[in-house]
């Protein structure tokens, strides 16, 4: 893989280009890069900004790979005014991106250097030398951290070279945790002399990472040495007696699952490794991508953990089938996963197969950590296989498709409504009264997203306020806090998007407020923030998918986009046409089905109001659907609103709308106004032969009496 200086991509295992005597042509275009760099610090130490900007991007075009951008500015003699400039730069708007670019490309350079394969081996070689090459060796190894082991762990396990094998035990002990996974990852699978090293060293290094790892081996090897050794290893840090095996691995599990910063070697890159062993190889690390890394350790352990109690052990499955979800979830889009190759099975299909239960499970999981996009997987397995009480039942004083429908996201809400309303439960339960509700509002609401800005300074909130209503936002007045629009917020169906202009404090202030309220709690929040605070935000909510932070300042095309880009990441992106209509669809289907069920416990008539308002705004097949359902409830107002829009309409939408009201009163009797039966008359009456047709057979469904008849049938008006 090529390592662009334009966009500074990490190379795993792939040797750093050495620096070539140049000549000709290839000296004379180094030359030019050299003078560029030399300007580049020259213009941004003067102050002119806007010259080192775009000698900046003239220099990132000449797509140099990360070694090669070190040996330019290495070989310049200008490195100790390239730091110094690098950090006046990364200060100065103008320049912050240029700069951020070109001094990742350098730090990845020199990582490169140091993680070469070629350049550890000479390096642990050199841990043997003098005192200056150990000292440089040693500090080079360190920066190599995780990609050292293999050799590092070769060196320690050889007994031929005792001095070899103490250098090592000292250098894994000062990289410590980089050294913890791979040493845990070959610990089973040593021979018991070595297992014992390996052991002490972990027990040494005191992380609990190691713990359970630590504890499988002591429960499973024959061997004494190796049993005194974990143990040992284990008093060390804390964890003897802990509990058993399977329960050890099901907590790292769930640790790796949360992304504790302590599981990320290489926190801020866009790879990690993930690790191997063979003994007739040794350690094989994997470049995974950072996005899906803690997902494949957490499954690892979760099925380390099933193996070893197969039986009572749901809480390892339904984090195995999170895992799962969420690795397809955050998978980037065509990447090869090497830890779930793409012939096995996808997660809905684990998901399914496990049952209602373990689904029920990570939907909980879901609502908890507001992961939207896992708690609508979560719903669609849920729906796919559970039935009765399970849908709606308490489990263990947790019932989460019944809460799914106050979560703060719509999708989640209809999907989890549409399941509860499709299983027509007998006897009502908490929570029971929003099902219908909720399905209303799908047919009338899917479609439509709202936002919310909040800016002290009004002029640029009502600057971002143009760009959302461009993007297809309802936006509400603009506010400096979210207490002013507690009112129209709580009436709206939900809230897709917060853009907030605020400082660095009322940010941090906005977001708790945010993830706390219930109904907010998942609403992705895009929050611009003056520099250098954005900086520190920005790292601060790094793991939070629904928090974006940029700096302010930033175009209308580039809110637009980083909008759009959080709004997919969060939630799965705006309820499209498409999508709105396919969710009134469902949401009809089962609004209807309840209502010829005569089912008690969801009372239709509580989605007339709603329905009445799509019979006026939705067209086709939806609008005779809507009539469909309205024909069953019964309630004035809904035939009421039948013949009005019937009355209103004309040809064949007409008369298949007369069909829906001739039903409505042959179920319930005349409810009509008297305005409605004298039009209903006139035109069965005088209108077209099908119109006419269709509005007589209305007539003869409203039973009038007859001197109400007598007119129609005698032709008066």
């Amino acid at each position: 893989m090529a390592c662009a200086l334009a966009v500074a991509v990490p190379c795993f295992g792939q040797a750093p280009a050495a620096p070539q005597p140049r000549t000709g042509a290839a000296k004379e275009e180094w030359d030019k890069n050299v003078r560029l760099l030399a300007d580049f610090i020259h213009y941004t130490r003067i102050n002119r900004y806007d010259i080192a900007a775009g000698i900046a991007r003239q220099l990132m075009a000449k797509n140099l790979s990360a070694s090669e951008f070190v040996d330019l500015v290495e070989s310049g003699g200008e490195l100790g005014r390239f730091q110094d400039t690098m950090a006046r730069a990364l200060r100065q708007p103008e320049l912050e991106a240029t700069a951020a670019a070109l001094l990742k490309t350098y730090d990845q350079g020199k990582l490169e250097r140091v993680r070469n394969a070629d350049e550890i081996t000479r390096n642990i070689a050199l841990l043997k030398g003098v005192q200056r090459a150990r000292i440089l060796a040693r500090e080079r190894l360190a920066a190599a951290g995780e990609y050292a082991m293999p050799q590092l762990l070769q060196a320690l396990l050889n007994r031929n070279d005792p001095e070899l094998q103490a250098q090592a035990q000292r250098l894994m002990q000062d990289m410590g945790q980089q050294a913890v996974m791979p040493l845990c990852t070959a610990l089973g699978q040593l021979d018991p002399a070595s297992q014992e090293i390996v052991a002490d060293i972990l027990g040494m290094l005191g992380y609990r990472t190691a713990v359970p790892y630590l504890h499988d081996v002591l429960m499973s090897t024959p061997a004494a040495g190796v049993r005194t050794a974990c143990d040992r290893a284990l008093t060390r840090i804390g964890g003897a007696g802990t509990g058993a095996t399977a329960d050890l691995y099901r907590d790292l599990a769930e640790a790796f699952y949360e992304e504790r910063t302590e599981l990320t070697s290489f926190p801020g890159e866009p790879v990690q490794l993930l690790w191997g062993y063979s003994p007739q190889i040794g350690l094989l690390p994997t470049a995974i991508d950072t996005a899906v890394y803690h997902e494949a350790m957490s499954m690892r352990c979760a099925e380390r953990s099933m193996a070893l109690k197969a039986d009572g052990n749901e809480a390892a499955l339904s984090l195995w089938l999170a895992g799962n979800f969420s690795r397809e979830i955050d998978t980037p889009v065509g990447y090869d996963n090497p830890a779930y190759p793409k012939a096995r099975r996808d997660a809905m299909y684990w998901a399914v197969t496990a049952g209602a239960g373990p689904s029920q499970a990570v939907l909980a999981r879901a609502l908890a950590t507001r992961d939207t996009p896992l708690a609508r997987r979560a719903i669609a397995a849920i729906d796919q296989t559970a039935g009765g009480t399970v849908l709606w039942g308490d489990k263990g004083g947790s019932a989460p498709l019944r809460d799914s429908l106050s979560y703060p996201n719509r999708r989640v809400q209809y999907e989890a409504a549409l399941a509860l309303g499709k299983a027509q439960p007998q006897q009502g339960f908490p929570g029971s009264e929003r099902v219908v509700p909720v399905l209303a509002s799908a047919i009338r609401d899917a479609g439509v997203r709202y936002a919310v800005v909040l800016a002290t300074n009004k002029e640029i909130g009502e600057g971002h306020r143009r760009t959302l209503e461009h993007a297809g936002y309802t936006v509400m007045p603009v506010s400096a806090s979210l207490s002013d629009l507690a009112a129209p917020i709580a009436e709206s169906p939900g809230i897709d998007l917060i853009v907030s202009n605020l400082n660095g404090d009322q940010t941090v202030s906005l977001v708790n407020e945010v993830r706390a309220s219930a109904k907010l709690g998942a609403t992705p929040v895009l929050a611009l923030t003056p520099p250098p605070a954005n900086i520190d935000l920005a790292r601060k909510y790094t793991r939070d998918a629904g928090i974006a932070v940029r700096p302010t300042g930033l175009s209308e095309s580039q809110i637009a986009e980083a909008a759009a880009q959080l709004v997919q990441a969060a939630s799965g992106g705006p309820i499209g046409t498409d999508e709105a209509g396919a969710y009134a669809t469902r949401a009809l289907g089962v609004l209807r089905d309840l209502a010829v069920s005569g089912n008690t416990v969801f009372d239709v008539g509580d989605a007339a109001l709603p329905l009445i308002a799509a019979l006026s705004d939705a067209k086709g097949q939806t609008r005779l659907d809507v009539a469909e359902v309205l024909a069953r409830i019964n309630q004035k107002r809904a035939q009421v609103a039948l013949a009005d829009g019937a009355l209103g309409a004309s040809g064949d939408e007409r008369v298949a709308l007369l069909g829906k009201l001739a039903d409505s009163a042959k179920r319930f009797g005349n409810q009509l106004e008297e305005r409605q039966v004298a039009r209903v008359g006139e035109l069965a009456s005088t209108g077209p032969d099908k119109e006419a047709t269709a509005a007589a057979a209305v007539v003869g469904s409203l039973n009038l009496p007859q001197r109400n008849l007598i007119p129609l049938i005698l032709g008066q008006k």
